[in-house]
């Protein structure tokens, strides 16, 4: 555990340093609030941009924040510093990702206020899941990438296809079967629900097949390249 929180410590302090992480940690809730509280369509559905900017939140921030911290710490062998360390990959590993899902959490906190308070504690759970599924496939790249650059080439049409299918899936049906099988559309739905007692058990099982392919992914990754 002492590994872990300085991993966590570290990562804070090099969170000003990383303008690409901490922007991403920053835009959306940002936005969420413009956006929700300067903009007013008639017949717009009740917090159309809190949820929807919710959800490309998740499947943006934390994939593209663990993808960017692993590749440029193995780039600059800073990795290779914290192994010969006595820092166990797993320690690592779990430290960026207890980082990641906090500073995303402290995002989230900020797009709840949107919420009547009865709903928070809902969309707040919901968000807690679809974080920890991004950053198990934001890992995923980031061990696979050698580099940030490469890594960057690779999340990228991840990023999108998580992010933006539950966003055109509104307004097209073909593609709304096609992302119905993403964790974040389901999340989507969950979102606009908002309530404990309107889970089906479909987006239960997405939800939880998602994260078992994250985790199985993740595994197979790290089986693989390690963190050389």
């Amino acid at each position: 555990m002492r590994n872990v929180v300085t991993i966590v410590k570290k990562q804070l302090k090099d969170t000003l340093k990383n303008k690409t992480v901490l922007i991403q940690f920053v835009m959306f809730p940002v936005l969420t609030l413009i956006f929700e509280h300067a903009i007013n369509i008639p017949d717009m559905p009740e917090l159309f941009f809190a949820k929807l900017f919710s959800v490309m939140y998740m499947g943006m921030a934390p994939l593209t924040a663990v993808a960017a911290i692993i590749s440029e710490e193995k780039e600059k062998n800073t990795l290779r510093v914290l192994m010969m360390a006595n820092v166990k990959p797993w320690e690592y590993l779990i430290g960026v990702g207890i980082y990641v899902w906090t500073i995303c959490m402290v995002g989230a906190g900020v797009i709840a206020t949107s919420f009547p308070a009865k709903d928070i504690p809902f969309y707040l759970a919901v968000m807690a899941a679809g974080f920890i599924i991004s950053i198990a496939v934001g890992a995923c790249v980031g061990i696979f990438a050698p580099n940030q650059m490469v890594s960057t080439s690779m999340v990228l049409p991840v990023m999108l296809v998580f992010s933006f299918a539950p966003m055109l899936a509104m307004f097209n049906d073909k593609i709304e079967k096609i992302a119905r099988i993403f964790y974040t559309q389901q999340i989507r739905i969950l979102l606009n629900n908002m309530t404990f007692d309107g889970i089906k058990p479909e987006s239960f099982a997405i939800v939880a097949v998602n994260a078992l392919l994250a985790i199985i992914l993740f595994f197979a990754a790290f089986r693989k390249k390690g963190l050389e």
